[in-house]
């Protein structure tokens, strides 16, 4: 009935409507254009050559720019930046999925009270939290170290993700474990072996988020990190930045995973 109201759009009418969307699509798309070929230009003709594409092709900025600081290549930005993202999704997901057990299937006391003050957390704003963190990790050396950024993963401070398996787990039914008991299968068996297995989607979504925000988290790389060795993809292209650069910025803002 839908379809009958508005009727067959013309032939006509079609190529006008998908002309029109391509025009939008490359004004939008401009910008990234001009900056994918300006990074392919030499620094001197940016602002000589009025035309879109280069006279002269050159991969010269890109090799400039992948070894701006010397020894220390962006492959070890890269590098530092995928091993903290990868310690950090292995302790979220362990520590949320250990918690969202213990909240979701098991009994102990003050339950209820634990649980609130988790969710309470979360509104605990991530400023309010930094200077007394970062006197604690000064005290303990781990300044300049992945330390500050990987450990506190591993011990549950991320509530969202703890709140999710939680969620998540309270959907499961409760029959499959109570069969299992029924075979004697302990509290580790019946969570390593049943609520793991059936949490493969909470547990990808906690990944890929903990990546995300790990990876991009330029924040708290830039107040723990300050030696050239241990300085992430964000940190390298924050000191990277140089307004007489053009060409060089235009090839390092290319969309890289940052």
């Amino acid at each position: 009935m839908f379809k009958k109201g508005l009727g067959k759009i013309s032939p006509p009418m079609a190529a006008l409507a998908h002309i029109g969307l391509i025009i939008l699509a490359l004004i939008m798309l401009y910008p990234v254009i001009w900056m994918v070929l300006a990074s392919l230009r030499p620094q001197a003709e940016i602002f000589l050559d009025k035309s879109l594409v280069p006279n002269n092709w050159t991969l010269e900025n890109y090799i400039n720019g992948w070894n701006f600081f010397g020894d220390t290549t962006f492959a070890t930005f890269f590098v530092n930046s995928f091993i903290i993202s990868g310690l950090a999704i292995v302790g979220n997901v362990m520590a949320a999925c250990l918690c969202g057990y213990a909240f979701a299937r098991l009994k102990f006391k003050w339950q209820s009270l634990w649980f609130a003050i988790m969710i309470g957390s979360m509104m605990l704003p991530f400023h309010a939290q930094l200077i007394p963190q970062y006197i604690l990790f000064v005290k303990i050396g781990w300044v300049n170290t992945f330390l500050p950024l990987v450990v506190p993963k591993f011990l549950a401070t991320d509530s969202f993700f703890i709140f999710l398996m939680v969620q998540f787990m309270r959907t499961l039914p409760r029959e499959l474990e109570q069969a299992a008991m029924i075979d004697g299968a302990s509290y580790w068996q019946r969570f390593t072996r049943i609520i793991l297995p059936l949490c493969v989607p909470a547990i990808v979504t906690t990944s890929i988020f903990t990546f995300i925000n790990t990876y991009n988290d330029f924040l708290s790389q830039l107040i723990y990190l300050s030696g050239l060795d241990n300085m992430t993809v964000s940190l390298a292209l924050r000191l990277f930045i140089d307004a007489g650069e053009v060409t060089r910025i235009s090839a390092a803002c290319l969309p890289w995973p940052h």
